[in-house]
């Protein structure tokens, strides 16, 4: 089911940019779980288009509606189906892509693969889509919290050549205090001066954002394919726009030899810690209690308000200047779509952790 993701909780995500509306089902979700769509929406609203000057102006309230599975404020234990609807189309910005291949879009692979495609706003490929992730990934976040005091913390760590000290304070306050969600105020005044920058001159740029989760306990993961890390990976490059992704050191770590690299262990007030964290909270594919972090990597947005060369699906030399709204940078909008795709792989392994090995004694 290549529209679904996990395996114990899972989601199933459905929509177009311009179709009447994009979606999702959760299914597996505990009853009794007290949840409403305020909550939801307070998530939905982070990723919301039209939110400053440095994102796309595309006119979205994108307020959920929620269809089943939640009865007087609780969940029932049946599936979760939520959506939004698609108010603002504005489809005769794309009539010339229906005809034209945009440069390092979905169009040619989609209609290579498919033979028939949705060219309105990216159709399927659209970051639209994610709505149905952060609404998903909202219900993650409350059982997380309400579990065991989980904390997914995403924000900006780099814009272009523009990046945030290492040891700068992170809160979910210092991020949410600037248009492009970079706790540094003043890294985030650069990265902002930049992305209008390049916006004017009808060009994009990429960077970095850092995801952090803390309180998760030792055992979640599995040791072979199903990796904590390698379903992390998956999950984050299964969004539009990235490229990129490291856990831990990541490549910095090739440059260590394995005496600086190895995290030794100590016991710190009858708990096995570890005196560093170059694992990035996870060893053997399986966390250690440590605070697990990686970073993810977003190419510049393909669709520039410039002139490009390119083909029309006859294989004909064209050019092709995009109309629409676009964001310059898909990084601030991309924070909470991290954080919530971290909180489903959190929440997933943590109950196949306790179906495995939590609920039988021998």
């Amino acid at each position: 089911m290549p529209n679904t993701f996990g395996k114990l909780f899972s989601i199933s995500t459905w929509g177009e940019s311009h179709g009447g509306a994009v979606g999702v089902v959760v299914d597996g979700c505990p009853p009794n779980l007290p949840i409403t769509a305020e909550e939801i929406q307070v998530e939905l609203d982070r990723r919301r288009p039209g939110q400053s000057d440095i994102v796309t102006p595309r006119k979205e309230a994108d307020q959920v509606q929620i269809m089943s599975g939640v009865y007087e404020g609780r969940t029932t234990g049946t599936p979760i189906s939520m959506f939004v609807f698609n108010k603002d189309h504005r489809p005769e910005a794309y009539s010339e892509m229906k005809e034209k291949f945009r440069p390092s879009h979905a169009d040619y692979t989609y209609q290579t693969k498919f033979g028939h495609r949705d060219p309105e706003g990216g159709g399927r490929s659209s970051a639209r889509e994610t709505i149905g992730r952060v609404a998903a990934g909202a219900i993650a976040k409350k059982i997380l919290g309400l579990s065991a005091g989980v904390e997914t913390i995403a924000f900006v760590k780099r814009v272009q050549d523009i990046e945030m000290p290492d040891d700068a304070a992170i809160s979910t306050e210092l991020i949410e205090a600037n248009a492009v969600r970079c706790p540094h105020a003043e890294t985030a005044e650069k990265m902002i001066e930049r992305i209008r920058e390049v916006r004017g001159e009808g060009d994009s740029v990429g960077g970095v954002i850092e995801c952090r989760i803390r309180n998760l306990p030792v055992g979640l993961g599995e040791p072979v394919f199903d990796r904590f890390e390698a379903d992390l990976a998956k999950a984050m490059l299964s969004l539009p726009a990235t490229k990129g992704f490291e856990i831990g050191s990541g490549f910095s770590g090739t440059l260590l030899t394995g005496s600086q690299h190895n995290d030794p262990f100590e016991n710190r007030e009858g708990a096995i810690r570890t005196k560093t964290n170059r694992s990035g909270g996870v060893q053997g594919g399986i966390t250690n209690g440590e605070e697990v972090y990686f970073r993810v990597a977003f190419k510049p947005t393909a669709t520039l308000m410039q002139s490009q060369a390119t083909v029309d699906v006859d294989g004909n030399e064209t050019e092709l200047k995009a109309r629409g709204r676009h964001d310059p940078c898909v990084l601030p909008r991309a924070v909470p779509i991290v954080a919530a795709m971290a909180n489903l792989v959190a929440l997933d392994h943590w109950m196949r952790q306790h179906a495995q090995n939590r609920l039988f004694t021998f």
